[in-house]
């Protein structure tokens, strides 16, 4: 195994490069990312991506947590184009993931909330500890859905549960997540990592010329869906509610604490 570390997020390489890992976070934060460690993450999805002996891509949260979603703290007082703008890495880092020549798996420990349930759902699988909980917790935030984060929700798992769960801000434990469709297993969480694991060896065991173009064309069917969020993009908040909403959700010492509440 080899590893490279960066801020915010480490890549672990496995297989002789047919299986690579990537882990969000340091485990502080609850693995929450400021809006750089999402652009770091889409360059080097791309980078794995661009690796002929690549199979597999996992992705995976350092510690017991997938990924609480954007660092609240990184906005405390931020202009609006730096807020539109960490939006933006959030979108390209997505976007990667889906435009990944190879399947990636999200294995997901404690919570993926926000953008980290986004993280998943541009996965092409999603695995889950039976104590996770997935959910898009940001209206109360006075953040925006876009569609494009509509549409990954709509895309596994209908219209209908994309609005409740948009409307509510709930987050779903891992059986009715599976039974949604939001994730596609659940599993025991001392058996998570295993079960990755077994799941990732299968697909690097396939040609990879096959794999690549049953994502390919999966990709092709969600292709026309994709292109069609990305018209007349909006504002990534409501102005009057987000600065507000922010500074109440954190509390007065929220920059100085290891695990801030669940954020977008």
């Amino acid at each position: 195994m080899t590893a490279v570390p960066a801020p915010d997020i480490s890549i672990a390489t496995f297989r002789s490069g047919a299986v690579a890992e990537i882990r969000i976070g340091d485990g502080s934060r609850r693995n929450a990312l400021p809006g750089a460690a999402w652009a770091r993450l889409a360059r080097q999805v791309g980078e794995l991506g661009a690796c002929r002996s690549l199979r597999v891509l996992v992705i995976r949260g350092h510690g017991d947590t997938f990924c609480a979603g954007s660092d609240l703290t990184d906005w405390v007082d931020a202009e609006p184009g730096y807020v539109e703008e960490s939006f933006a890495h959030m979108e390209e880092a997505f976007s990667a993931i889906e435009d990944c020549p190879v399947p990636v798996i999200a294995e997901i420990h404690g919570v993926a909330a926000g953008a980290g349930c986004q993280l998943a759902l541009a996965c092409d699988l999603r695995l889950m500890a039976d104590s996770a909980r997935i959910g898009m917790p940001i209206a109360r935030l006075g953040i925006l859905a876009s569609p494009a984060f509509a549409a990954r929700m709509v895309a596994v798992a209908g219209p209908s549960v994309a609005r409740e769960l948009l409307y509510t801000g709930r987050l779903v434990d891992a059986r009715t997540a599976v039974a949604l469709g939001l994730a596609d297993h659940q599993v025991p969480a001392a058996q998570l990592t295993d079960r990755t694991g077994r799941l990732t060896a299968a697909i690097a065991e396939q040609p990879p010329a096959a794999i690549r173009a049953a994502k390919l064309a999966v990709g092709a069917v969600l292709g026309p869906q994709r292109t069609a969020t990305a018209v007349n993009p909006r504002p990534a908040v409501a102005r009057s509610h987000f600065g507000p909403a922010i500074a109440a959700f954190l509390g007065p010492s929220a920059a100085a604490a290891p695990d801030p509440p669940l954020a977008p």
